[in-house]
């Protein structure tokens, strides 16, 4: 069956090559004479070219026997990107990618995304080169290989974090899928420093950091999170035992650092997969701007800022109710509400970490607080009532992998959502790259120029961007802050 996603021999050729870093993650080198899959940046000698096979992912190099390079480390690479995200195979990598299979069976997940579990099956082998269930265990596999390169977490702890419950059978499958003992590995990387653990992130490049810093900067959420000129910090978990990360670039490689305080093994899986959503890492712009380029505007924001990404949220209910509270008005004012309502509602860390002593209000906190007391208008106070009830409810929730269509009927029901709120929140929260809010007065104005565009011909002017909507809406929205730094540079 043909892998979908592999790009051409041709440009797979090049690109090993040239050790392209804009196609890392993109495919995978498979050597027949070696038995081991490399990334294209792979730093070693190139192998002969009858010798080579190439692989989408690194779960298709796996099913067919290979195990991962050393050098150059497949489990750092970036995922892969599929094309849009409401078909079934899209939204089920997603689900996987958000540990669906740690909870529940294939027939479960392809409930999930509306198919049987046997065409699940042939979707995957089709598009990814593998089944869900070698997709779920070459990730987790992959992730204990980084853990034991990296850290200095027990390889007992290594295990639960990557989803096993018994040591005997992780050694087995880690034996199996990389070709060596856990114990080899950590022995042949040498020891890791203890204390605070440091992990890489890959992507594929451009990615405008400082742009996303920027954004987060405006829209930061005090004693939740902190956003320095150079990196983004907030504190996680229960309020009495509390994680801290920070995220920062890595000044020499595509990679962005992630470093956590002491914690429970089993969520570091999901921090990581938080961040990569959070700072979009497994983006192929080179696709998206396929998309985009045509449009004048566009064409003249992407030469400006190529690397912009969809900039998303750590949490879906605390972006869903930022979005709320900045319904109808400016960020800044959003801001200060948010701050209002974390102080008057967020329950205080035990363990403090400066500026960062606060834990996001939860729904049933304050589903029935007088939150008109913040300086908010009731209208507003008995929407983000109605959302807490609605997400305790499970009317609405945040998870990966949902139709966009279907998530915004839903949130629209809602008194007092509309249109806007709901597609920021799919953006934001779901990462759904073909969301786009049509109602947003910026987007109206910067495409309209001279006259505003209506939230229909807006609408419809996107239509030719999908679906990549989202990173369209990233894109003007920074061309329009640039825009607004020029004109107060000029009044100045």
């Amino acid at each position: 069956m043909p892998d979908l996603l592999l790009p051409t021999r041709a440009i797979c050729d090049r690109a090993r090559i040239a050790r392209d870093a804009r196609f890392d993650g993109s495919f995978f080198t498979a050597v027949r004479s070696t038995k081991i899959y490399c990334r294209p940046v792979c730093p070693a000698r190139a192998p002969s070219a009858r010798n080579i096979v190439y692989y989408s992912t690194a779960a298709a190099a796996s099913a067919a026997g290979f195990r991962p390079c050393l050098r150059c480390r497949p489990e750092l690479a970036p995922h892969a990107h599929l094309h849009g995200g409401d078909d079934a195979t899209a939204r089920a990598l997603a689900l996987i990618a958000d540990g669906a299979l740690e909870q529940e069976s294939v027939a479960a997940l392809a409930r999930r995304v509306g198919v049987s579990d046997r065409q699940l099956r042939r979707l995957l082998l089709a598009r990814a080169g593998a089944t869900p269930i070698v997709v779920h265990a070459t990730r987790r596999l992959l992730l204990a290989k980084q853990l034991l390169t990296e850290t200095s977490i027990p390889i007992t702890q290594v295990a639960l974090a990557a989803g096993f419950q018994s040591v005997r059978r992780f050694n087995t499958a880690f034996l199996e899928g990389c070709g060596m003992a856990p114990s080899k590995i950590r022995r042949q990387r040498g020891a890791a420093p203890r204390g605070i653990m440091t992990l890489r992130l890959a992507y594929r490049p451009p990615l405008d950091f400082a742009a996303m810093l920027t954004f987060l900067a405006r829209r930061v959420i005090s004693g939740i999170e902190r956003v320095g000129p150079d990196s983004y910090e907030r504190v996680i978990g229960p309020a009495n035992a509390s994680t801290w990360i920070r995220v920062s670039a890595d000044a020499t490689r595509h990679e962005l650092r992630l470093e956590i305080s002491d914690t429970d093994a089993r969520v570091i899986p999901v921090i990581v997969r938080r961040v990569r959503r959070m700072f979009d890492l497994d983006a192929d712009v080179r696709i998206v701007h396929e998309s985009l380029l045509a449009h004048p505007l566009l064409a003249q924001a992407i030469a400006a800022r190529p690397g912009v990404r969809v900039c998303g949220g750590w949490d879906g209910f605390e972006v869903a109710v930022r979005a709320v509270l900045g319904q109808q008005i400016i960020v800044a004012g959003a801001a200060t509400l948010a701050r209002r309502l974390v102080h008057a509602y967020g329950i205080q860390r035990t363990t403090a970490f400066e500026g960062l002593d606060r834990a996001f209000p939860a729904p049933e906190t304050l589903v029935d607080a007088p939150l008109e007391t913040l300086g908010m208008p009731m209208s507003r106070a008995t929407t983000l009532r109605s959302l807490c009830r609605a997400v305790l409810k499970q009317r609405i929730d945040f998870r990966a992998g949902q139709r966009l269509d279907s998530f915004v009927e839903r949130f629209v029901a809602l008194p007092g959502i509309g249109p806007w709120t709901a597609h920021y929140v799919a953006m934001r929260a779901l990462s759904h790259p073909d969301a786009f809010p049509a109602g947003d007065l910026v987007l109206q104005q910067v495409l309209g120029g001279a006259q505003r565009l209506s939230a229909r011909a807006t609408e419809a002017v996107s239509q030719a961007w999908r679906p990549w909507r989202a990173y369209a809406v990233m894109q003007l929205w920074l061309m329009a802050n640039d825009r607004s730094k020029e004109k107060r540079d000029v009044v100045r």
